[in-house]
């Protein structure tokens, strides 16, 4: 990204959208009413109960609960990040994104036009290694050994970097290669090329771009693997290698398997074994599980079964705890000792490898086992020691269905008390239970006004025609009622799916998709008087309330010179 897309054209762009072109060019759509339907993408049912509303330009599906806009639903149809989705909602409407280049946190980023021109480059490098490896006769007899096929090499895009790297200047320009981590540079400023005499295996991002490579010798020398460095195109942190291939067989797979090298990926592949993946030199990140999870709700992490693999396993138990959210597992493989993924599999044959993936350890009893095998539980101090242990890692867990089967289990193994795990989970739902009680019908009023302003923000116009003193009516939410009003007032959204945008990743975004949904059996011929109604009666029965408040002070404790002067006021208001 070469800048920060400016507020302003996303607004414009979703007003230029028509949702339902949108959906129904991606999932056909049939007209029921005032809404089109479907089957909805996001979960499996038999009777649709997607539905695409074209006037509030947003869909929700009443079986999972899916909702959202246009750039919403290309995110989690496409299993996109917000950038890429603005960016093909662009090209669907023919326009191209602006950026802001004022930002001081980008200028220092390359244009976005030279990032095309990367792009270009590492495809066209890419070309030229699958050329070289078809003139090497080392490199096919290595791949031949291995077992790969001419189909898998295809597939996976299989090249080779020549020992005589000066090639790639008489095709490419030195500073492209350079900014592509393609070119190093020795302390003395000499060019050098990075990679030389390996086996390439380019890296391509979910929606098929290079963005690195990867390299592997083809002999016993060291360093075995070498990944291109950190570029405008390459965060190994956030990409893993195969997952391009992966989607390609299939955009849903019901697990994927994340095994350590590229090599394990290619293997697996040629056995029959299309959902593998692989880190990039590095341990799997946050990043990657939730890159992951986007795309399969099941991960099987593949270890080496010796102490170093072990130790690997726990600390990704540790990264992926703060990702299981209902829905999601995780498994955690073991291989047996002095093989990896691609011998495993060439002795197993792909049945018994299969089995052994669908059979292997769920990560909940991988947990329980690590944390116990030092421990006696028969005594007083081992369950103490498991109690203290277990709290600080089924903390990261989400509140959840799972996080609650795991605090029993740990019950189950003598931890009867469990009152300061509990009241962790307590008080981390405490705050979202006072945030939502305004909005869930202690105050039928603000939560019917905003659940009509939210779906027709238009209706903004109606309380900017009355003169209502917001600081003066008390009532349970009235805070979160003003700040929402705040905000449609500033922004202007022409519809429900821009304002979803204004409260994309806000502590209030929960509330305003609960309210946007809410079935209000009210004919839209109707809103505007349902609307001013309802704001009528919510001054009307505030203004008593506080009336009767202040009549009742002024006979026990009398009143300050500013409630005297309120109620004088609240005396003469005719509701």
């Amino acid at each position: 990204m070469s800048g920060l897309i400016p507020r302003e054209f996303i607004n414009e762009l979703l007003v230029r959208v028509d949702i339902v072109d949108l959906i129904d060019s991606h999932l056909p759509l049939k007209k029921t009413g005032a809404n089109f339907v479907a089957r909805c993408p996001f979960h499996t049912e038999k009777s649709p109960s997607f539905s695409v509303n074209r006037s509030k330009q947003m869909f929700h599906c009443f079986g999972c609960g899916a909702s959202g806009n246009a750039i919403g639903f290309l995110m989690d149809f496409n299993h996109l990040d917000f950038v890429e989705a603005v960016e093909d909602l662009a090209a669907f409407v023919g326009i191209d994104v602006p950026r802001e280049t004022s930002s001081a946190s980008y200028q220092n980023e390359p244009k976005k036009q030279d990032l095309s021109q990367l792009y270009s480059v590492m495809e066209q490098v890419a070309a030229f290694y699958v050329q070289q490896l078809r003139d090497s006769v080392e490199a096919v007899d290595y791949l031949k050994a291995r077992g790969i096929s001419g189909t898998i090499a295809r597939d996976f895009m299989l090249g080779y970097a020549p020992t005589q790297w000066r090639p790639l200047l008489e095709r490419f320009d030195t500073k492209a290669l350079t900014d592509c981590g393609l070119l190093g540079s020795n302390d003395s400023g000499e060019v050098y090329g990075r990679f030389r005499g390996r086996l390439m295996f380019p890296i391509r991002d979910k929606r098929g771009r290079i963005v690195g490579f990867g390299g592997r010798v083809l002999d016993d020398s060291l360093p075995k693997y070498l990944n291109s460095p950190e570029t405008s195109l390459f965060s190994k942190g956030k990409e893993v290698y195969g997952l391009y291939e992966l989607l390609a067989k299939n955009s849903k797979p019901p697990r994927i398997l994340l095994v350590e090298g590229y090599m394990d990926v290619v293997a697996l592949a040629q056995f029959g074994l299309d959902y593998a993946v692989a880190v990039l030199g590095t341990a799997a990140s946050g990043a990657h599980l939730d890159l992951l999870f986007r795309f399969s709700a099941e991960l099987v992490f593949c270890f080496d079964g010796d102490k170093a693999g072990q130790t690997a396993a726990w600390r990704l138990v540790e990264t992926a705890l703060p990702y299981l959210k209902d829905g999601r597992s995780c498994r955690i493989m073991t291989l047996p000792p002095q093989h990896d993924p691609d011998s495993l599999i060439r002795e197993q044959g792909l049945d018994l490898f299969t089995k052994q993936i669908e059979t292997t350890t769920p990560l909940s009893d991988y947990f329980f086992e690590h944390l116990t095998s030092t421990l006696n539980l028969s005594e007083t101090e081992g369950q103490s020691q498991l109690g203290e242990k277990a709290k600080k890692y089924l903390e990261k867990l989400p509140e959840s269905i799972f996080k609650e089967l795991m605090l029993e289990r740990l019950k189950k193994l003598g931890i009867t008390k469990l009152d300061a795990l509990k009241n962790t989970a307590a008080l981390s739902k405490k705050p979202n239970k006072q945030r939502q009680r305004p909005e869930q019908g202690r105050q039928p009023l603000p939560r019917l006004i905003l659940a009509l302003l939210i779906q027709y923000p238009e209706l903004i116009e109606i309380i900017e025609q009355r003169e209502i003193d917001w600081s003066s009516l008390k009532f349970d939410g009235v805070e979160k009622f003003n700040s929402i009003l705040q905000i449609i007032l500033r922004e202007r959204p022409a519809n429900t799916g821009a304002l979803l945008e204004c409260y994309r990743g806000h502590p209030d975004e929960a509330i305003i998709k609960q309210l946007e949904v809410l079935q209000l059996e009210i004919p839209a011929s109707h809103n505007v008087a349902e609307f001013a109604g309802a704001l009528d009666k919510l001054v009307i029965q505030f203004t008593e309330d506080r009336r009767k408040s202040l009549l009742k002070k002024l006979e026990t404790t009398g009143l300050t010179p500013q409630e005297k002067e309120q109620l004088q006021k609240l005396l003469s208001f005719k509701g």
